[in-house]
């Protein structure tokens, strides 16, 4: 049999199979049991935009066709509720942490660094307030996600786009704190001249200057507080701060000053003074050089003993300020992209950010 092959015969176009879009993750690290799928059934609260609350459970979410099903139980009749007659839709069953592989205690949200009010101006004129950490905005509406169980958990939030006409985000408890910090040669100085003088800082204030927990976890801390128990240890026991974040905490309480580096002017002629490796080692950045001074920023005051011991290598006195670990690392990382380190050419290709 003879097959005759027609080239004018026009093919059949292959379209992709484009799939939809899945609820989005929250917008920052955190280990986490993933949602189910957008057409798995879960139990919801509907508020629309007539001023009617439903619960029941939605069975499908269809962000690209600006819809949802819906179901009062599991045995009754499903209906599509269009985004346009939609206020806002609560998701029940809560995002909660991965239980880490060690067996140790779920990691805590990220409340400090993430956590913000969040007011809305909805299209019925009404204002509405919540809390979320992170939020996602869409073509099709605004996720949020609002904290739940002491911050052990997430709540799935969204409102359509046509529900809401603006929106205002508040800053976090981490944000609120960097506005505090120094962030000029003479504002640091000042510091340095006052430090000796300056009042004893609380912990707990010490840990609201650096960022690291929200007044509301502060003090519901305190208002457990029993016996002679520190409250930073209780805050480690509880997994909202780590060890790391208290030693951070004790040193600023001791005078310590503290400097936004991300904003700071960083001398690259101090900087030179200290070696690549030995920054790197000590996760320090040295900051302005000041007459003999070498004014360094570290996350621990104590990792500078090391380079104390090594006064030979810079020639100067060190004299150490706080900065945020994040931030020193994406310091150093910059600084060793830079022409700063230029003689360190093999240190600087070997630069990672995993200095404990």
């Amino acid at each position: 049999m003879t097959i005759v092959s027609d080239s004018s015969l026009p093919l059949p176009l292959l379209m992709p199979l484009l799939e939809r879009p899945l609820w989005p993750a929250p917008p920052f690290a955190w280990p986490h049991v993933p949602a189910p799928d957008n057409d798995v059934p879960q139990r919801v609260t509907l508020e629309m935009s007539w001023g009617a609350t439903m619960d029941g459970e939605m069975v499908d979410f269809d962000a690209d066709a600006w819809c949802l099903k819906f179901r009062l139980d599991a045995s009754g009749p499903v209906a599509l509720v269009p985004f346009s007659r939609l206020r806002r839709l609560l998701l029940h069953p809560p995002v909660r942490p991965a239980p880490p592989a060690d067996g140790s205690p779920a990691p805590r949200l990220p409340a400090a660094a993430h956590e913000r009010t969040v007011r809305l101006v909805m299209a019925d004129g009404q204002p509405l307030h919540d809390q979320t950490l992170g939020y996602v905005e869409t073509d099709a509406g605004l996720y949020l996600w609002t904290p739940m169980d002491e911050e052990r958990a997430l709540r799935r939030v969204f409102l359509p786009r046509c529900a809401y006409t603006g929106s205002w985000f508040g800053a976090t408890a981490e944000e609120r704190a960097a506005e505090r910090w120094i962030c000029t040669r003479a504002q640091l100085l000042d510091a340095l001249e006052r430090q000796d003088h300056a009042p004893l800082l609380r912990t707990g204030e010490a840990l609201l200057a650096l960022g690291l927990v929200t007044p509301e976890q502060l003090a519901r801390a305190l208002s457990r507080q029993r016996g002679d128990v520190p409250i930073g240890e209780m805050l480690v026991s509880a997994g909202l701060v780590t060890r790391a974040d208290l030693k951070t905490a004790l040193a600023h309480k001791m005078g310590y000053p503290l400097v936004d580096i991300a904003r700071f002017p960083i001398d690259a002629a101090a900087a030179r003074r200290l070696p690549l490796r030995l920054a790197i080692e000590c996760r320090a950045v040295a900051l302005a050089i000041d007459g003999t001074r070498l004014i360094v920023a570290t996350d621990r005051p104590s990792r500078l003993d090391k380079l104390r011991e090594m006064r030979v290598v810079t020639g100067m006195r060190l004299v150490p300020v706080l900065a945020p670990k994040g931030q020193l690392v994406q310091a150093l990382s910059a600084l060793a992209q830079q022409d700063v380190w230029s003689h360190h050419a093999f240190a600087r290709a070997m630069f990672t950010p995993t200095t404990p």
